[in-house]
């Protein structure tokens, strides 16, 4: 240790030839009991530099300043009394709330292990951020009083499987829960009025879209008195960032501008986390997939209220001669708003994946609307007719339209009396389109006719 640094640390008179004079050292001690600053404040203050400059010209004039005196001063100044020093480094925090919750108005602030319980549930780990367009998708409808007035305008990302379901429920509000409930469920205004909402139908369509499904979820608890869990955004921070918990400005204090997030934690929330594992049962350890557009699970998640893997109807034994038959559950009841897959090519990309294909309790939903996923692309298939599924004659030819989040929108013609006039037509024509073959998974060897006009096309049809 060098006569300044001694000198610094302990306060003793170097025995240099050089010694400190007994005046620069009463000036010193002087000047240290006049300074009442805030410590922490002075380490961050610009003019902490200059200072340390000054008293090193005024105390030290007979020794060569350089950098190491610099530095003894600061940490002198701070009253480090250690022999050795090390660099000290503020890092910048959120706010967190020490001591103390307040409180919140009608619910309860989330917990770290809430919070870990979620981000494990939904993305497999807590100790990394979820994906951005989780965080930075809200619930957006598009304009009002326009065609497309009752869909939500989002870009083509992991989120759309879940705001296809929301989509067809909000659909499902609008042409049916709201009309006016008549003898022959017939209205006196054309259906496609009500597919142009004013502002405030618009919101009321999206808050009862959102209630809906996430009461589902809490009915598939299983619980005598479901109870359903809304997570929503508040300005405080609950949860510390940890070595295993990441923060993402979402989970631990619910922002705005996350809606889609907020839902899927609802979702979950509602259902149990405990029970979102055990539906997916082994398939997956979390509810989100890697793929562009979402997972499945997570539409069958807000269609019936459980996060199940498997489409078929009601539960099925699976095993072999080597293995215990193990229950299968599927959809154990008729879904209000049905599901439609085509896989295609996407086999060749997802090969270490099962394929499940729907039965007739998602085929056939309560009502004509349908979330489908054709080579993984989501979106939503309805026709205005309450009565389709239920009158044969109505089922013999109509009109169906396409929807997608990005904007897409298509009306097409389904003639299931095509193949009594000219024979049996093959659904497997390689000029089918992916859409056309998706719908044929419903109404084989119907005839398809694209007609009507195409408002946006931000996402292109397929």
């Amino acid at each position: 240790m060098d006569q300044i640094t001694n000198f610094l640390v302990y306060n003793k008179t170097p025995t240099s030839r050089n010694s400190m004079k007994h005046e620069a050292l009463r000036t010193n001690t002087k000047r240290e009991k006049s300074f009442q600053g805030n410590k922490q404040d002075l380490l961050l203050s610009p003019l902490l530099d200059r200072m340390a400059d000054a008293m090193l010209m005024n105390v030290y004039t007979e020794y060569v300043i350089h950098d190491t005196p610099k530095r003894m001063l600061r940490k002198y100044m701070l009253g480090t009394p250690q022999e050795e020093f090390y660099e000290r480094v503020l890092y910048a925090r959120n706010r967190v709330l020490v001591g103390a919750r307040p409180a919140v108005v009608g619910g309860n602030p989330i917990t770290e292990e809430m919070a870990m319980g979620l981000r494990i549930t939904a993305f497999g780990t807590a100790a990394c951020p979820p994906r951005g367009e989780w965080i930075h998708t809200p619930l957006v409808m598009r304009p009002a009083d326009n065609s497309l007035g009752y869909g939500l305008s989002a870009q083509r990302n992991g989120t759309r499987s879940l705001l296809s379901g929301l989509q067809a429920h909000i659909i499902k509000w609008l042409l049916f829960d709201s009309r006016p409930v008549t003898k022959d469920n017939k209205s006196t205004e054309h259906p496609d009025s009500y597919l142009r909402p004013s502002e405030e139908k618009q919101e009321e369509a999206l808050w009862r879209a959102c209630s809906e499904v996430i009461w589902r979820c809490a009915a598939g608890a299983g619980a005598s008195d479901p109870q359903a869990v809304v997570a929503l955004p508040t300005d405080n921070t609950y949860v510390q960032h940890s070595s295993s918990y990441y923060q993402d400005g979402i989970t631990e204090k619910s922002e705005d501008g996350s809606g889609a997030l907020l839902l899927l934690y609802s979702a979950i929330l509602s259902r149990g986390c405990e029970n979102i594992k055990k539906d997916l049962d082994g398939k997956l350890n979390y509810l989100v997939s890697t793929q562009v557009e979402g997972s499945l699970n997570v539409t069958t998640l807000l269609l019936t209220g459980r996060a199940t893997p498997y489409l078929h109807n009601g539960v099925q034994y699976v095993g072999d001669e080597d293995h215990y038959a193990m229950p299968q559950f599927g959809v154990l009841s008729r879904s209000p708003v049905g599901l439609l897959v085509w896989y295609g090519g996407e086999e060749n990309l997802t090969g270490h994946v099962s394929k499940q294909y729907p039965g007739s309790r998602l085929k056939t939903p309560a009502l004509p609307i349908w979330v489908t996923s054709c080579s993984g692309h989501f979106g939503v298939l309805f026709n205005t007719n309450r009565e389709l599924l239920r009158n044969y004659h109505a089922e013999r030819r109509f009109d169906i339209h396409y929807y997608t989040c990005g904007g897409c929108h298509v009306l097409l013609n389904v003639d299931t009396r095509a193949h009594e006039e000219a024979g049996t037509l093959r659904n497997d024509d390689i000029s089918a389109t992916p859409l056309e073959k998706l719908i044929h998974t419903k109404w084989q060897d119907a005839k398809i006719t694209w007609s009507g006009t195409t408002p946006y096309t931000a996402d292109s049809p397929i």
